[in-house]
């Protein structure tokens, strides 16, 4: 399903393209779309950073507990 929305998104790009290219299509269109993709751009940034936060979270009890793991079940 990526896949064709990535391939949907290239074609409308190029029409898009050579539509500026003939002066076809109004500045305010494309500033519009700008600022749309800017917006959807820094949602995600501000996703991503919150779920690396939350893995890194969980990496750190993890590695607690593998220490606690060595220190109390260590075998000489």
């Amino acid at each position: 399903m990526l896949e064709f929305i990535r391939k949907m998104t290239e074609w409308v790009l190029e029409k898009e393209e050579k539509a500026a290219k003939n002066c076809a299509i109004p500045l305010e269109q494309i500033e519009k779309q700008i600022k749309i993709l800017q917006e959807k751009k820094e949602n995600l940034k501000k996703e991503c950073e919150k779920n690396i936060k939350e893995l890194e979270l969980l990496e750190e009890r993890l590695q607690n507990i593998k220490s606690i793991e060595l220190l109390r079940c260590k075998k000489d």
